[in-house]
């Protein structure tokens, strides 16, 4: 049996139209919408793809926001915080150096916690 791949996720919100401004205003990430119902919107994470979905079973905000992270591979941590900063984005880890690696955990506005990670050259060739 081959082993499965892990193309997108369901992120679901009461107001998924609020998740995907931001995440396109914080990432300049591509959203398209889905063809017929239940349409969804779907940010393209270069190649992976985030579902934003409408729930009425679910609270405003993730009461455990530490059960998934998104971890987002990026170039340029420092710009993207400014950016992050710039829209009121509230932190649960500010931008910090972890040994020539830069991380960060910022909170989505449904309280979902997305880490901003930035691999030195040191770390990548160590994980090869």
């Amino acid at each position: 049996m081959a082993t499965p791949s892990l193309g997108s996720m369901l992120l679901s919100s009461t107001d998924p139209e609020r998740l995907r401004d931001w995440y396109v205003n914080a990432f300049s990430v591509k959203s398209e919408r889905t063809p017929g119902e239940p349409a969804y919107d779907v940010l393209d994470f270069d190649g992976f793809y985030v579902m934003l979905d409408r729930r009425a079973d679910i609270g405003a905000l993730n009461p455990e926001p530490g059960r998934l992270i998104i971890n987002l591979e990026v170039t340029g941590a420092r710009d993207i915080v400014t950016r992050l900063d710039e829209l009121g984005t509230k932190w649960h880890s500010p931008l910090e150096d972890r040994d020539g690696s830069l991380f960060a955990t910022a909170i989505d506005p449904d309280g979902n916690y997305v880490q901003l990670v930035e691999l030195s050259d040191e770390a990548k060739a160590a994980m090869t």
